[in-house]
């Protein structure tokens, strides 16, 4: 293994709370039920095809054209709360993650379905940490596709074999499988059959320990 390739929220950084915020006024103001049973079926999927959820529930018919509107006025309510994001929101665990696999010359990416994982990057102090960045701008399929994840090896110029993927989605755990990587489950997705290894969180994993077994 030569390279880790880490989601960016639930992983890194939270925002799950952000995002059902956002969800939840766009939904009010719509007139559509939402709650966080919703909430949870967004997970690791994009913007839009979390939006057709949401609309699965409502009581009109949304044009193209309206679903961009609320797209994009869903994500202006999110940047908004982004705002509130600095340092001190970094997960526990990832700084010695990072040091460790730096330590030990081993790259490191984000792949994430996310169109904002530059800007969060940068609020939380991280956009230079990693060696490359995939994001949900320079992908047309997202999570359980593997697009995101080839993409970030591509960039490193790691072959996907030699690859590590750090997951807090059952959609990203399928995504890693389908791009035949390696993959940690941590969070919500700490049971999914196809990881390779699980831990509530990176905080929980001696990093060095982790790499040792994985990368070596």
């Amino acid at each position: 293994m030569k390279a880790v390739i880490f989601d960016l929220d639930g992983v890194i950084v939270s925002t799950d709370e952000y995002h059902y915020q956002a969800w939840l006024r766009l939904a009010e103001e719509e007139g559509i039920p939402f709650d966080r049973d919703v909430n949870e079926k967004l997970r690791g999927v994009s913007r839009m095809e979390s939006l057709d959820i949401i609309l699965g529930g409502a009581s009109r018919t949304y044009s193209m054209e309206d679903r961009a509107a609320l797209a994009e006025r869903k994500n202006r309510y999110y940047r908004e709360l982004l705002e509130q994001l600095s340092p001190s929101h970094i997960l526990p665990g990832v700084p010695a993650w990072l040091y460790a696999l730096k330590s030990q010359g081993i790259l490191s990416a984000i792949g994430s379905s996310s169109k904002n994982a530059k800007a969060i990057l940068y609020k939380i102090g991280l956009l230079n940490a990693f060696d490359a960045i995939a994001d949900g701008n320079d992908i047309v399929n997202s999570k359980p596709d593997p697009e995101v994840f080839l993409l970030a090896a591509r960039r490193m110029g790691i072959p996907p074999s030699a690859c590590l993927v750090v997951e807090d989605a059952d959609a990203g755990i399928e995504a890693a499988a389908a791009a035949q990587m390696k993959s940690l489950a941590v969070g919500s997705a700490a049971r999914h059959p196809k990881a390779d290894l699980s831990a509530p969180d990176l905080a929980s994993l001696d990093a060095k320990t982790v790499i040792h077994q994985l990368l070596f």
